[in-house]
C-alpha cells in the first residue's frame, strides 16, 4: 500500500489558492452590490428567460379561456361602446369634432397598455415569491417581460384602432394624421416606461404595505379620470387644466391622438414634461426595487 504524505499548511493553501485563480468564472453573485448597479450586462445574459416568462405570461393569461385571445379585441370595443353612450350620449362631453368611438378607442389603446404595465409589475414581489427565492436571476427581467407581454397586446389593439380609423375614413370623417406620427416609438417607450417605473416602486412598497395592492387598481381607474382619455383637453375648464397637465399620461395621450388623428394639444413642452416625469419615476423605481430585492424575502 503506498502511503501519501499530508500537506503541510502552506502547501494546501497554496494549493487552494492556485486552483481559485485558475478558475475563470462567469458569473458572480454579490449581494453588496451598489443600488446603481443596474445589472444590464445580466439581463442582457438571460434574455432567454425574459422571452420565456413573456410566452409564459401571453399562455397562462389566456389559456384556460373559452375566446382566448379575442379578448384582444372584445375588451376594447366592449369599453367604447360603453364610453360612447355614457359620456358621448348621456353626458354630452366633446371630442373635438372627432366620430366618437374612434376618439374613446384612441384613448382606450394607449391607456390600456399603460395601466396593464401599472397593475401587473406591482405585484411582481408577491407574485415571485417562490421563484425568488429559490434561484438567482436578474430580477428585473421578470417586470421587463410584463411590459413586453403587454407590448404584444397593445398591438393587437392597434390593429383595431387602425381598422377603425379605415373606417371612418372611408365613410367621410375628418381626421388626418399628422408628422408627429414618426413620435410614436417614443410615446410607446415612455408609456411603458412610466407604467414600469410606478409599477416598481408600488411593488417594492408592497411587500411591507400589503394594503396598497387592494388600492393599485382602483387608484389607476381614478388616474384614467384625471387623464384625457374620455374626455379632450380643450374641454377641461381653466381652472382645473393646470393639474390636468400635471398628469405625465396627459400628454402623451394628447400626443397619441394628435399623430394619429391630427386633433389633440400637442406641444414639445407637454411631450418633454411627460418624458422629464418617466425618466425620474423610472430612475427612482429601478433604485427602490434594487434595494428592496435583496430583503424582500424576509417580508414576503
Amino acid at each position: 500500500m503506498t502511503h501519501l504524505s499530508p500537506l503541510t499548511a502552506q502547501d494546501s493553501s497554496l494549493t487552494t489558492h492556485r486552483s481559485q485563480s485558475d478558475d475563470d468564472w462567469d458569473l458572480v453573485i454579490d449581494g453588496s452590490s451598489s443600488l446603481f448597479d443596474l445589472k444590464f450586462k445580466d439581463i442582457w445574459r438571460y434574455r432567454d428567460l425574459l422571452w420565456m416568462f413573456v410566452k409564459r405570461d401571453f399562455v397562462s393569461f389566456y389559456k384556460q379561456t373559452i375566446l382566448g385571445p379575442l379578448w384582444f379585441f372584445i375588451q376594447p370595443i366592449f369599453t367604447t361602446i360603453i364610453y360612447t353612450f355614457v359620456f358621448g350620449g348621456l353626458a354630452k362631453i366633446s371630442t373635438d369634432g372627432l366620430p366618437q368611438p374612434l376618439f374613446y378607442l384612441a384613448g382606450i389603446t394607449g391607456w390600456n397598455y399603460f395601466a396593464d404595465c401599472i397593475t401587473k409589475t406591482s405585484t411582481v414581489f408577491k407574485d415571485n415569491s417562490n421563484i425568488f427565492g429559490k434561484v438567482y436571476f436578474p430580477r428585473l427581467v421578470l417586470p421587463l417581460s410584463i411590459v413586453v407581454s403587454n407590448l404584444v397586446r397593445f398591438g393587437v389593439q392597434m390593429l383595431l384602432f387602425l381598422f377603425m380609423m379605415a373606417y371612418y375614413y372611408l365613410t367621410g370623417a375628418v381626421f388626418a394624421p399628422t408628422w408627429a406620427l414618426l413620435m410614436f416609438p417614443v410615446l410607446v417607450m415612455m408609456m411603458a416606461l412610466l407604467g414600469l417605473g410606478l409599477g416598481l416602486i408600488i411593488t417594492a412598497m408592497t411587500t411591507k404595505y400589503r394594503d396598497l395592492a387592494f388600492l393599485v387598481t382602483f387608484g389607476v381607474q381614478l388616474l384614467m379620470y384625471a387623464t384625457t382619455v374620455i374626455y379632450p383637453l380643450s374641454a377641461v375648464p381653466k381652472k382645473y387644466l393646470h393639474i390636468i397637465e400635471l398628469n405625465p399620461m396627459t400628454g402623451i395621450i394628447e400626443a397619441f391622438r394628435y399623430s394619429f388623428l391630427g386633433k389633440g394639444e400637442f406641444s414639445v413642452w407637454s411631450v418633454g414634461y411627460s418624458a422629464l416625469v418617466t425618466l425620474v419615476v423610472l430612475f427612482f423605481g429601478i433604485i427602490i426595487f434594487n434595494k428592496t430585492e435583496k430583503t424582500f424575502v424576509d417580508t414576503v
